[in-house]
C-alpha cells in the first residue's frame, strides 16, 4: 500500500510487455520468505520467479502464489487487486487465501473446509475477530442471472457466451475478487474465455469451492494445476454448474 499511495513512478514492464510494479516484487519477497519458514516445507511457485516454475508438478504439494493479482487495477488505483496464496495437492487447489489490501477484506477456504471472510487478515491470529462463513447464493425464481466480467480482459468470445445467458445483470470487477463475489452470494457466474495463468485462479477457486461453487473448463472438468503449460484453459466459475449454457 505504500507503493500504491506513492506519487513516484513504480511501473516496469516484463519481457512480454505486461506491467509489474515495485509492489509485485516486494510482496513476492515477503510471501516466499514467510511460506518457506512454515513447518510444511513445500516448494513455493511464484509468478515473479520464473525459476520456481520447475516446482509445478501434477503430483505432490506446492504453494502457488500471485503476489499482486490485478496489476492493471493496482495501477489504475481502483482498489480491485488481491494477493493470492494457494496450496496445490495432486493437481487440485485444496486451500486458498485471497486478501484485498485496498479494502482490508480477507477470504479463505477450500473444498471440504468451508469458506470464510473477515474485514481483517488478523483474524488468523486473533481470537477477538469472528470469521463470517460464506455460501453461494441459491436459485431465485424470476431473478436475473448476475454475471461477472473482467474489467480489463474481456473479449468477443466471452461476450458471446454471456449473450447466451439471456437477460442478465452484468457486473465488472478486477482480479480474483470475481470468484469471491460468487462465493459471497453477490454474483452467479463468471465466464472467462481469455487467457489466464494458474496463479491467477488457484487461490480463489479453492475459496469458491469451499463456498459450494465450481470452476470448470468448457468440457465441465475441474480446473487443475501443475500442468505442462501454466496457462489455464477457458473456464467458467459459477455457483451452480446448471447455469452454464450448453
Amino acid at each position: 500500500m505504500d507503493v500504491y499511495n506513492s506519487k513516484t513512478r513504480w511501473v516496469q514492464h516484463k519481457s512480454d510487455d505486461s506491467p509489474v510494479t515495485n509492489a509485485d516484487l516486494a510482496a513476492h519477497r515477503v510471501l516466499t520468505s514467510g511460506l518457506s519458514e512454515l513447518p510444511m516445507a513445500f516448494p513455493v511457485v511464484s509468478e515473479e520467479d520464473p525459476e520456481s516454475l520447475a516446482h509445478r508438478q501434477p503430483k505432490g504439494k506446492f504453494w502457488l502464489i500471485d503476489p499482486l493479482d490485478g496489476t492493471k487495477e493496482f495501477i489504475a488505483r481502483n482498489g480491485e487487486f488481491t494477493v493470492n496464496i494457494a496450496l496445490i495437492d495432486g493437481g487440485r487447489s485444496v486451500l486458498g487465501l485471497v486478501y484485498a489490501p485496498g479494502t482490508g477484506i480477507f477470504y479463505w477456504g477450500g473444498a471440504g473446509l468451508g469458506a470464510f471472510t473477515s474485514e481483517s487478515a488478523s483474524v488468523l491470529v486473533s481470537s477477538d475477530l469472528e470469521p463470517v462463513p460464506m455460501r453461494v447464493a441459491g436459485p431465485k425464481v424470476g431473478a436475473r442471472c448476475r454475471v461477472l466480467s473482467s474489467r480489463s480482459h474481456s473479449n468477443e468470445r466471452t461476450q458471446s457466451l454471456i449473450d447466451r445467458l439471456g437477460d442478465v445483470d452484468l457486473v465488472q470487477a478486477g482480479s480474483s475478487l470475481k470468484f469471491c463475489r460468487i462465493a459471497e452470494g453477490k454474483a452467479d457466474i463468471y465466464p472467462r474465455l481469455a487467457p489466464t495463468c494458474e496463479w491467477d485462479t488457484a487461490a480463489a477457486q479453492a475459496v469458491l469451492e469451499g463456498a459450494g461453487g465450481v470452476v470448470v473448463d468448457l468440457e465441465g472438468r475441474q480446473l487443475r494445476y501443475g500442468k505442462a503449460n501454466f496457462v489455464n484453459p477457458s473456464f467458467i466459475a459459477t455457483r451452480d454448474i446448471g447455469l452454464i449454457p450448453s
